[in-house]
């Protein structure tokens, strides 16, 4: 998918084409992740779905859960979702940073081969 450091610096139109795949495969385990919080919360809690909503989209964004949980299996659920959001949080900014990083660093070697 990224080329090497001895083919050259790709297009504009090929690296927003590269980006656009990168916000898509982020935006899909953002969308994956938020299901799998909402049924987790749905299943173990019995909150509506706009509830449940409300609870993963603020553990995807960092801000922690609205309701407490009050079962043992809420509970549970909601700590191990919360360390996997923090892993997705981490993962997705990986993911949406890498066209960049690539990109500059990829101009760096460009440069010093041609001295």
């Amino acid at each position: 998918m990224y080329e090497s450091r001895r083919h050259r610096v790709i297009s504009t139109r090929l690296f927003v084409h590269r980006l656009l795949v990168h916000i898509g495969t982020a935006a899909a385990v953002i969308l994956g992740s938020l299901f799998l919080g909402m049924a987790g919360y749905v299943f173990f809690e019995n909150l509506s779905w706009l509830d449940a909503f409300l609870n993963a989209s603020m553990l995807l964004g960092g801000m922690g859960p609205v309701d407490m949980p009050k079962s043992d299996g809420g509970k549970l659920f909601a700590g191990l979702y919360a360390l996997y959001a923090g892993l997705v949080f981490l993962a997705v900014a990986g993911l949406l940073l890498a066209p960049f990083a690539h990109r500059l660093l990829h101009r760096f070697h460009v440069d010093a081969d041609a001295r």
